[in-house]
């Protein structure tokens, strides 16, 4: 049995979180449909507890102590905590930006983030979540998960365009991740932000299924020149991180 109240607070949260800005406390009673009188005693809770930040027009932000608790509970993933050295590895051998993702309703997460002195600016962020069709990650959840589970996942799907380079048309999303099936990585060329590729590979779990996956971002230019040197480190790394996680080599 739901508690209301504490199903007031994440949908608080969860509303806060699509809105980086800010929102009133009109917004968020209007936005949740909540009264506004209960809405403003359960953010003002929030705000005297360090949970909600306030600014100087009134709106309510996303406050510093939800980033210990996130921290803690990404920390708690034994797959993203367990395979970090090897990420940082991965990151020192290849010279460019590291990433691991989990699957959160038909999204990705990013869970893990190492940065090279040289990477290049880009919206993905620890704890962001991106669309699985136009990004390396997102892609490969899409290939390497069971193909009724890829079904399920491109049914709730809208293929909109991100960049130029996005691909909208669903029988050519699927021909591009049977080609990924092949060559047992995935491929975000420019497809979600422009002058960015991306490879990307699954990490399997000890249950045959797919996991995570991980990823090696960098300028298109330079990564095409570096691209099957980066590709046999990101596939010995996704293998390790398999094996640690428990994986023998029996997919599901």
């Amino acid at each position: 049995m739901s508690v209301k109240s504490a199903e007031r607070v994440l949908r608080v949260f969860e509303l806060l979180a699509r809105h980086p800005e800010g929102l009133t406390v009109k917004e968020i009673s209007s936005s949740l449909a909540f009264p506004q009188s209960s809405t403003f005693n359960l953010v003002t809770t929030l705000h005297e507890e360090g949970y909600v930040n306030q600014d100087q027009l009134k709106r309510y932000k996303l406050g510093p102590k939800l980033i210990q608790i996130g921290t803690a509970a990404m920390d708690s993933l034994d797959i993203s905590a367990e395979g970090k050295p090897y990420l940082k590895k991965l990151m020192e051998d290849v010279q460019e930006t590291v990433f691991m993702a989990l699957l959160s309703d038909g999204e990705l997460i990013y869970v893990v983030k190492i940065d090279n002195n040289r990477s290049i600016r880009t919206t993905a962020q620890l704890g962001k979540r991106k669309p699985l069709y136009c990004t390396g990650l997102g892609k490969a959840f899409l290939a390497f998960l069971p193909l009724e589970r890829r079904k399920e996942l491109l049914q709730g799907i809208e293929l909109v365009p991100i960049t130029d380079s996005t691909i909208t048309n669903k029988e050519m999303l699927e021909q591009n991740l049977d080609s990924f099936v092949e060559s047992g990585y995935s491929i975000d060329d420019e497809e979600n932000e422009e002058g960015l590729f991306c490879l990307a590979a699954p990490v399997y779990g000890a249950s045959g299924i797919m996991e995570a996956a991980i990823s090696v971002a960098g300028p298109k230019e330079r990564m095409l020149k570096h691209k099957n040197m980066i590709v046999e480190k990101l596939l010995s790394t996704s293998k390790k991180i398999s094996g640690i996680a428990g994986y023998t080599g029996e997919k599901e």
